[in-house]
């Protein structure tokens, strides 16, 4: 809740404004500090906590924990709870026979801003600057951030995905949005930030030793190899692999 007025009301904040346009349902608040005006509520999450997440979880991604959670839940289905005589997967189903259908489009679950592509390709976020393909400077973007990942669109489609960052000051890139860049300026190739700490294949290493020695130029040698990078990130490096067993 955004506010919470002196005659019982709520101010809602716009995400949960959303949720209540989207998936049409009528909100009821209980009473600041008294849990027992959602007792069951309470109940529930007191049991999740000691059954579901103790000890806790571990799980390298939130969709590996959400699947997590997902099965322990539906293991409990065929226990039945207090003094019902019908499992909890039984009373399930007699639940969703009443209940509305979700709507075909689910909700993002996203916060929304507007931002503006800088110079150097890059849009900030609660602090942090993520990176752009360099076609797109000084567009009007929309961030849409996610708990793990931050999506950067531009009329509409999508130019960039990052996971996101939570902590302050921190530079998040993609080397990929900026080989069209670097291409005209091929000398910056090792002094570029947005590609220290590149970690590319060691074939692609071995491919840039063959052209430089073979061709010397460097601009025509960055071309080559921008080319080969766009393979690889294309799911098509197996060529480059193949250059290499052909000499």
């Amino acid at each position: 809740m955004a506010k919470i007025c002196g005659d019982g009301k709520r101010e809602r904040t716009r995400a949960f404004t959303e949720l209540v346009s989207h998936c049409l349902f009528q909100d009821r608040f209980g009473r600041p500090g008294k849990g027992n005006d959602k007792g069951k509520v309470e109940g529930l999450v007191k049991y999740a906590r000691a059954n579901f997440m103790t000890p806790i979880p571990t799980a390298a991604s939130f969709e590996e924990l959400n699947t997590m959670l997902v099965e322990r839940c539906r293991a409990r289905q065929g226990d039945r709870a207090g003094r019902h005589a019908s499992t909890i997967g039984e009373r399930l189903v007699a639940d969703l026979d009443v209940l509305r259908a979700l709507p075909t489009v689910p909700l993002e679950p996203c916060e929304k801003r507007a931002a503006r592509v800088s110079s150097t390709a890059l849009v900030r976020y609660r602090c942090n600057d993520y990176s752009v393909p360099t076609a797109y400077g000084f567009q009007d973007v929309l961030v849409k951030g996610f708990v793990a990942e931050v999506v950067i669109l531009c009329g509409g489609t999508a130019i960039a995905r990052h996971p996101r960052c939570y902590g302050e000051g921190v530079f998040v890139a993609d080397p990929l949005h900026y080989l069209a860049l670097i291409e005209t300026k091929p000398n910056a190739l090792d002094q570029a930030a947005a590609l220290q700490g590149w970690d590319l294949p060691e074939v692609f290493q071995h491919l840039r030793h063959l052209l430089e020695a073979r061709m010397g130029g460097a601009s025509q040698r960055f071309r080559r190899c921008a080319a080969s990078v766009e393979w690889l990130a294309e799911g098509i490096g197996g060529s480059v692999s193949s250059s290499k067993c052909c000499g």
